[in-house]
């Protein structure tokens, strides 16, 4: 009897445990609210990004906010002047519906602007032409879908294309090719209208590089050996570059399959 009675426990209680943690498991909105740090006050507009569920929402304006999450899920908060910040969610988080994340505000001091005069002359011909130009070139090839970007107009130019294109660079190939569940975020952060919206506001190439867990340098020689010119790589939004590294992946994957 008493052996019966042991084994009944023993069973219970693995039987609750694996319960409970199915329950912290499960995928469930989260609701929360983000304040000022030195102010207190609820911030509107703040994204939030959840960079496991691939997936963004924005606050009110209480600074309320709803996104589909689960334990263990990283959210990530941006907002211009104020410090981005991750926040793991805990299962505290869905118990307790009056969570509060605080952002700071960022002390940051006015660069220098240069003017640099260009003797506009008020003739739109003339002026035009006194203007700087962005002096990359795009080489259109037959087969694919989209332009490839290569520096100055000369025929090493077009033989750098082509060499890209025919034999794919060693970073490509160890980054696509160890990297596939990163890889595969592309498609669903271009799907999610919160992402691109936010990507479409930032320069700073830090969004990118939590979602995709690459660093920044990466992002730079990828699009380097995806033939972009230098003035695209530093000019270009986050949603350009999303869109570019995205072009760039499933290009290579199509040459990948015909190898």
């Amino acid at each position: 009897m008493k052996t019966f009675l042991l084994t009944f426990l023993i069973v219970f209680v693995t039987f609750g445990y694996s319960q409970e943690t199915e329950r912290e498991d499960e995928i469930k909105k989260l609701k929360a609210v983000v304040i000022n740090a030195q102010t207190d006050q609820p911030m509107e507009s703040v994204h939030v990004v959840n960079l496991n569920q691939v997936i963004g929402t924005i606050t009110n304006k209480e600074g309320e906010f709803s996104i589909t999450a689960q334990v263990n899920d990283t959210l990530y908060f941006t907002f211009l002047g104020f410090k981005s910040q991750k926040v793991r969610v805990t299962n505290d988080m869905f118990k307790f519906k009056n969570t509060k994340i605080s952002l700071t505000e960022l002390a940051y001091a006015l660069e220098e602007v240069i003017v640099r005069p260009y003797s506009l002359t008020g003739y739109l011909e003339i002026d035009v032409k006194n203007l700087p130009l962005n002096t990359a070139f795009q080489y259109s090839i037959s087969g694919l879908s989209v332009g490839y970007e290569a520096g100055s107009k000369n025929p090493s130019a077009v033989t750098k294309v082509l060499g890209a294109i025919l034999n794919p660079a060693d970073l490509l190939r160890n980054l696509f090719g160890k990297k596939p569940n990163q890889m595969k975020k592309l498609r669903q952060m271009k799907e999610d209208d919160r992402i691109r919206d936010l990507l479409a506001s930032k320069f700073d190439r830090e969004t990118l590089t939590e979602l995709l867990q690459i660093e920044k340098v990466d992002i730079e020689d990828i699009l380097s050996n995806c033939n972009y010119s230098k003035s695209f790589i530093a000019t270009a939004n986050d949603l350009q570059i999303l869109d570019a590294i995205s072009s760039c992946y499933e290009e290579f994957k199509v040459l990948n399959r015909k190898r």
